[in-house]
């Protein structure tokens, strides 16, 4: 499996990050070794003094394709959930001031956590969908999937376009704003509407 990440696609977390929004989505992938299972344990790197929290929509291939059109992309998808881009802010922006990929940022061992995958049937419209996570029994990031830039039918589309897309592959669509750090002994606890699909322990 492969997990592609969208950065910057909800117009408040690029502006409290100071970055400007793109014209296309932005694209980078973590390896199956970011796959931090729900429920567990995620361990802060001794490499960074600054992990951030960054909560997302995400979505599990269920069907194979190369260039695959918006108005077909519902067929290539049949889970969703949210998940977790653990991102060591402070590596990020040296990285960024020269330009530099992300990877060693986004892509270390357990930094994508994944939650409990649902049918996508199940709701009413993916188009509109609210979510949030708390931080010890507080909200610090709250979304709707309604205000995507890029909306996950086009992510999907856009996607393929470039690489082929795989059964098992998983799509983390980008995050809103309210982005910060985690601390040990924090506990982090994700819904989508009244479902609750997430939970991490921080160590």
């Amino acid at each position: 499996m492969k997990i592609i990440c969208v950065g910057r696609n909800y117009a408040s977390h690029a502006q409290e990050l100071g970055n400007k929004v793109e014209k296309d989505p932005v694209i980078f992938f973590k390896p199956d070794t970011a796959v931090l299972k729900n429920g567990s344990v995620f361990h802060i790197p001794d490499f960074s003094t600054d992990i951030h929290h960054e909560v997302e929509i995400i979505v599990r291939i269920k069907k194979s394709g190369k260039h695959i059109s918006p108005d077909l992309a519902h067929k290539h998808f049949d889970r969703i959930s949210l998940g977790i881009d653990f991102t060591a802010r402070d590596i990020q922006n040296e990285l960024k001031k020269s330009a530099l990929p992300w990877e060693k940022a986004k892509a270390f061992d357990h930094s994508a956590a994944i939650g409990q995958w649902l049918p996508v049937n199940i709701f009413e419209s993916i188009q509109d969908l609210p979510f949030y996570l708390q931080k010890n029994d507080r909200i610090v990031q709250e979304g709707n999937t309604s205000h995507m830039i890029h909306p996950i039918h086009d992510i999907i589309s856009y996607v393929s376009s470039f690489t082929t897309l795989k059964v098992g592959d998983v799509i983390f669509t980008g995050t809103p704003s309210g982005v910060g750090p985690v601390h040990k002994g924090d506990i982090l606890a994700g819904w989508i509407q009244d479902k609750h699909v997430l939970h991490v322990f921080i160590d």
